[in-house]
């Protein structure tokens, strides 16, 4: 079982590499303990949000819902043959992650498949499913048991999977609208969204943003600084959209380029070591 554990972990670090060269940077920046649990969350969420958002020859929702079984009958029975679920599984056992934040991260993939348009209330329930809850298993793995330190982080945990999930639906409006029919934003309709509408939702950005890194700083500095360098990130990703006019916004994906990131990195090692985070 070993050999077939230590294979699933790196199917799981493999779709992170391929999916993603920002997540892949801060995870190699945590503790070695940590590289593998968080990758096969990674793993976990890129499948099911990859159902939803490029199968489109395909019948998503029986997708999805064949992927949510067995999902649950893999934390069940403590096996999977599917690589990324037998991952995702041994963690949840090991870090005791909540079944809650599973059911609503899968509850968020299904609202994805049904089109509509968000309300406050519907924005809200979406954004806790499909990204605050993915901080709060993180957070899991970093606290390593402790229950006490995981209640006081829970609310900056959530706030920044709250304003990573924001500036992902600016900066993919484009595509989030024309390939897939969606417009997260209360209140917002695409053919009228202006700089005025882009300023308010920058502001309630800021907000998450804020508490975020306050919990950032009380993290362990086992995974410190691979947060940090998240965060430093999508804050930087954030500041590029800030500066951009509204029509911008709906005409091209944002991106920040290879080498910023690989500077953050060095600028974010430079902090930890003198203990400036």
């Amino acid at each position: 079982m070993e050999l077939f554990d230590l294979t699933s972990y790196k199917c799981s670090r493999l779709v992170t590499q391929h999916y993603s060269t920002s997540f892949t940077l801060g995870i190699k920046t945590l503790d070695k303990k940590f590289h593998y649990p968080i990758y096969a969350i990674y793993g976990f969420v890129r499948y099911a949000d990859e159902i939803v958002d490029t199968f489109h020859e395909h019948d998503k929702a029986a997708l999805l819902q064949e992927f949510k079984e067995c999902t649950y009958k893999a934390i069940a029975t403590k096996i999977s043959l599917n690589p990324i679920l037998h991952a995702f599984q041994l963690v949840v056992h090991q870090y005791d992650i909540d079944h809650e934040f599973i059911e609503a991260f899968l509850h968020s993939m299904e609202m994805d498949l049904q089109g509509k348009r968000y309300d406050k209330d519907l924005y809200d329930e979406y954004i806790y499913g499909s990204a605050e809850v993915v901080g709060l298993m993180c957070l899991r793995v970093f606290c390593e048991g402790d229950r006490e330190l995981f209640d006081r982080l829970k609310a900056p945990a959530r706030s920044l999977g709250s304003a990573f999930q924001k500036v992902n639906f600016l900066r993919d409006m484009k595509s989030d609208y024309q390939e897939r029919g969606r417009v997260y934003f209360p209140k917002i309709d695409f053919q009228c969204f202006d700089n005025g509408c882009k300023k308010e939702i920058e502001e309630d950005i800021l907000k998450d943003f804020k508490l975020a890194y306050e919990g950032i700083l009380k993290l362990p500095r086992s995974s410190r600084m691979g947060v940090y360098l998240a965060y430093i990130y999508y804050l930087k990703l954030f500041k590029k959209i800030q500066h951009l006019p509204a029509a911008r916004i709906l005409s091209e994906r944002v991106r920040v380029p290879d080498n910023t990131k690989i500077a953050l990195l060095l600028g974010s090692y430079v902090k930890y070591r003198l203990n400036t985070i």
